[in-house]
């Protein structure tokens, strides 16, 4: 492929928005959370959320592991809270933060919109991220506001880990 296609097609998938959320998967007590853009519904019965996520994120590793998810849709004021999630350590992440664990034992965050609570159904690798899609176990809504997007934010995911 050539440079120029190459940037056309980089700059063609920047203006594609997504939503910004929270994913933080457990396995055992081992806990941490990122910065997830790739997700969307799929299905309404069952309710299916998909969720892609390098196989070089820890992340990656617990999902598989511990068969389970939970996503948080945040307000768009909260793009302060983001920069937690990209710290190297995992617990660091969670300290001072208000969360429960869900009914997978996922940590819930107090702190947002809205939330889902997922058991990894299936997951697929079609290309250099893994699908994960997760069937809703249980889900809440805890304010009202704008959801947080790539509008908001520092710019839109292009897939590099």
């Amino acid at each position: 492929m050539s440079t120029a296609m190459r940037d056309r097609w980089l700059k063609a998938f920047g203006d594609m928005t997504y939503g910004i959320y929270v994913l933080p998967p457990r396995h055992d007590q081992d806990i941490n959370g990122m910065i997830a853009s790739w997700v969307a519904q799929v299905s309404y019965e069952p309710p299916l959320i998909l969720a892609a996520v390098h196989p070089n994120r820890y992340c990656h590793a617990l999902m598989k592991q511990g068969g389970h998810f939970a996503l948080h849709i945040l307000d768009q004021r909260q793009t302060e809270f983001l920069r937690r999630m990209k710290g190297p350590d995992p617990a660091a992440k969670f300290e001072g933060v208000d969360w429960e664990p869900g009914v997978t034992g996922c940590p819930i965050l107090s702190d947002c919109l809205a939330w889902f609570e997922c058991r990894i159904t299936q997951h697929m690798k079609p290309g250099n991220h893994t699908l994960f899609i997760g069937q809703v176990v249980a889900a809440g809504s805890n304010a009202n506001g704008r959801p947080l997007c790539t509008l908001d934010y520092e710019g839109t995911y292009l897939g590099r880990a």
